[in-house]
């Protein structure tokens, strides 16, 4: 059961990414209401509307058909207008900022949900309109179901003016930038705390896992998520221990040996344990904080381009990418999970030197002719420097990038690489 269940959030986690997903749902909720309402047009309620509100009803069947007509073609209108503004959001975020970009913008909620109130409108007010004879007259037409559907295509307009100052305020980079930080803030702290409460439990020391057995991968795809319950309640029960040696967003070839156990293991339950480990062809910050790290480190390097040019972007990016780093600080690199003050499961995360590498190699070899923006990236490593750390070798791994930056500064200017190098506290002695 609990299989099934993590089977499920991860299908529904994955769809509802998809543009059509809240569209959809809205189009089956527009279905069933217009059927909902020939039912009850069939008993009579218009009659009963029409004798307290007769001002809100049309007179002749000729008229309602044309209202609804116009409501319809307006609708569809709209509706093609605003898929063709999402398009070009879609398009010139990964031309300007980053490909990577464009699963974040295409799950956007308000965008999906917005489509999905037009397409509930149509849907309805076409079927609405199936049910209107020409020659009917006030008494006899669904008098109440026109004037939903009407009532529908204004709550369109107005969403449909929503949309527009939304849309344009989502392609400013700083928006996506921030929305990134956001999901990833979120991310982290949840993992953060949740370490923080293990930590005050009695827990074993894990053991060391070079002479373990090897288990290979049934699929490939990207490692997405594990449901660390189910698989810690197969270890307790069968007395074993498992890591897994990939990390989180890393792609995995078929067959490739990602899971070690202490102990060897019979098929059904290696089977079992793969399960719960999720594959995905696409990857989420949701569930996987560094990409948040990637994006933004894609999106300052791309803004220093010749092409686009943009160093003011990149120092937003280095200051988002500053309270990232920060926060992940306080984490620890062990991989250990605990689980009702037992450490059944390790896995293999991206360690904090790897990272901040990872960050830094690309952002030195784009940046190291911008003296402003090597100020940014010597302020943050400074800044990070002096923050509380879960490790010391976090430190250590800071101190030595900033050596690595200054080394590779490439100035015309003496007086440029002496500014950074007093800036650093790294001024060279002739």
């Amino acid at each position: 059961m609990k299989q099934f269940i993590v089977r499920i959030s991860t299908f529904f986690s994955v769809i509802k990414g998809n543009i059509a997903f809240y569209p959809t749902l809205f189009a089956i909720f527009g279905f069933a209401f217009s059927l909902l309402m020939i039912v009850l047009e069939q008993d009579g309620v218009s009659r009963k509307i029409i004798k307290i509100f007769p001002l809100l009803m049309v007179e002749d069947g000729s008229t309602a058909i044309n209202l609804m007509n116009t409501c319809v073609g307006g609708l569809i209108s709209m509706m093609v207008f605003s898929f063709s503004m999402v398009m070009l959001l879609l398009s010139q975020a990964s031309s300007n900022f980053s490909p990577r970009l464009l699963p974040g913008l295409i799950s956007d909620k308000k965008h999906q949900i917005i489509l999905g109130i037009f397409l509930a409108s149509i849907v309805y007010n076409i079927f609405t309109l199936f049910s209107i004879e020409p020659s009917e007259e006030k008494y006899t037409l669904p008098g109440f179901s026109i004037l939903l559907g009407v009532f529908f295509t204004i709550v369109c307009l107005s969403a449909f003016i929503f949309f527009i100052h939304n849309i344009s305020q989502s392609i400013q980079i700083n928006n996506i930038m921030d929305g990134i930080y956001m999901e990833a803030i979120n991310r982290l702290n949840k993992i953060v705390d949740a370490e923080e409460k293990s930590s005050k439990m009695p827990t074993p020391y894990f053991p060391d896992t070079s002479n373990w057995h090897k288990y290979s991968s049934p699929k490939s795809g990207y490692f997405q998520n594990i449901s660390i319950e189910n698989i810690a309640d197969i270890c307790k029960k069968n007395d074993v221990r498992v890591y897994v040696t990939i990390p989180k967003g890393i792609f995995i070839n078929k067959n490739n040996s990602i899971l070690k156990t202490d102990k060897l293991l019979e098929e059904d339950i290696v089977k079992n344990i793969f399960s719960n480990i999720n594959f995905a062809r696409g990857e989420y910050i949701g569930d996987n904080y560094i990409l948040a790290f990637k994006q933004i480190t894609e999106i300052a390097v791309k803004a220093m381009s010749p092409g686009i040019n943009d160093p003011g972007t990149t120092i937003n990016a280095i200051d988002y990418l500053t309270e990232l780093f920060a926060l992940r600080m306080k984490k620890n690199d062990s991989g250990v999970v605990t689980y009702n003050g037992e450490r059944h499961v390790k896995i293999a995360i991206i360690q904090f030197k790897e990272l901040l590498y990872n960050v830094m190699a690309s952002l030195r070899t784009y940046c190291k002719h911008d003296p402003i923006v090597m100020q940014k990236l010597i302020l943050m490593l400074k800044y990070l420097a002096e923050q509380n750390v879960e490790d010391t070798s976090y430190k250590e791994a800071i101190n030595e990038e900033l050596e690595v930056l200054i080394d590779g500064m490439d100035f015309d200017s003496d007086k440029d690489v002496q500014v950074l190098r007093k800036l650093a506290g790294m001024e060279r002695v002739e």
